[in-house]
């Protein structure tokens, strides 16, 4: 017999994919400039014109045997050192390249970290809203999945809830600022606090707990938004990064893990991730995007670009009647559905071929996600339907 479980995965997609694949079909009937879909978290804005220049240069210059050749399972030592180097000289905060682990995304990331840490039965905190795949990610590693929902008025941690949910079998929390799907970066405050509970429960129960820093939209921040580098702040944090966002590269599935030297015996737990990584087939990340990743190190793409879809359908929305979180980075917002089931709402949308996602999955419900990384005119020519929807709830 066939895995049950795997079976039922593969049987339903993500309610963001089948959405998505919805606008696929509709776009094929109606033509694509009809459909208004905020479905999917794919940048709209292209690479910097630098990510060309050096992708040409490597596979011009560099001999084939190494561009396209297995690097170290844990990935290359001077792609490895490039990055570190990075981190050090923004954050200052120890990395070396033997707590760098290369991997395919931050999926591959967070999958590697959980079954580094989780033992059968151990508990990992998510807070909502959050990254449907989590549940997924954490219940394949061996684990469960315990929702901590943050404050409804801001989206920053509720420390009450968080401190009731951690006991002895509590291994780790997700944290992801900027958070998808609401854009909200948790801020230092929030950080320093999180961190004293933190050390608090490690002390009280005698037992490890790690943060597991889930950053791919790091660098797509608003303004003068600073975001918090956790392991400056707390010790036994592992951070998974992806470049899929930052430099528009979310087809090439290239990110990393890193280890901070603060973590407790943390040469055993990068072994661990090493193990894991292994035991997963996640092994030698791509070559060719581990160079050119080494060379892109401070590069972004137009976070203006994003900029200007936030503000524009932002203010209309609230214009109209909505209520919105404003969005402090990332490319989404998450609105209040004007009515209790957000998926009825989003099946009305679909009347005015506008695609959105309910935030059940996300971990709370009555609010619609608005995926806005989508040409400037998809939000322009969406706004009047938008305005007739929400005048039908009045």
């Amino acid at each position: 017999m066939i895995n049950e479980k795997m079976l039922s995965l593969g049987n339903k997609r993500s309610v963001i994919r089948e959405i998505f694949e919805y606008g696929n079909r509709r776009r094929s009937e109606i033509g694509a400039d009809k459909v208004y879909d905020f479905s999917l978290g794919n940048p709209s804005i292209p690479a910097p014109e630098k990510v060309k220049e050096i992708l040409l240069s490597l596979i011009e210059n560099t001999e084939p045997t190494k561009l396209h050749g297995y690097t170290s399972a844990q990935g290359d030592l001077g792609v490895r050192t490039a990055i570190a180097e990075n981190i050090n000289e923004r954050f200052d905060a120890g990395a070396t390249p033997n707590l760098l682990y290369m991997t395919c995304g931050a999926a591959a990331s967070l999958t590697i970290s959980l079954n580094a840490l989780l033992n059968e039965g151990d508990e990992v905190i998510v807070l909502a809203p959050f990254f449907p795949e989590y549940t997924v990610f954490i219940e394949k590693a061996g684990g469960k999945a315990v929702v901590v929902k943050c404050r409804e008025e801001d989206f920053q941690i509720d420390f009450e809830a968080l401190e009731n949910a951690i006991n002895s079998k509590t291994k780790a929390i997700i944290v992801n600022s900027p958070n998808n799907p609401c854009g909200v970066v948790l801020n230092e405050e929030t950080i320093s606090k999180l961190a004293e509970l933190l050390n608090e429960k490690q002390k009280e129960l005698g037992t490890d707990i790690f943060v597991i820093a889930d950053e791919p939209y790091r660098e797509l921040v608003y303004g003068d938004v600073v975001v918090p580098y956790i392991p400056n702040y707390y010790d036994n944090t592992l951070v998974c990064y992806s470049y899929s966002k930052s430099l528009s590269l979310p087809g090439e599935r290239i990110g990393y893990i890193f280890v901070s030297p603060k973590v407790q015996n943390c040469v055993d737990v990068y072994a661990a991730v090493c193990g894991a990584g292994r035991a997963l087939g996640f092994v030698c990340a791509p070559s060719l995007l581990q160079y050119l990743v080494a060379k892109c190190q401070g590069l972004t793409g137009d976070i203006e670009a994003y900029k200007q879809n936030r503000d524009i359908l932002y203010n209309a929305l609230v214009e109209y009647g909505y209520t919105v979180a404003k969005p402090d980075g990332a490319f989404y917002l998450f609105v209040k559905s004007p009515e209790e089931d957000a998926n009825a709402f989003c099946e009305k949308a679909k009347s005015e071929e506008i695609l959105i996602v309910p935030g059940d999955d996300f971990g709370f419900k009555g609010y619609v996600r608005i995926s806005y990384c989508v040409a400037l005119d998809t939000i322009k020519n969406s706004l009047d339907g938008f305005k007739r929807l929400i005048e039908q709830y009045r």
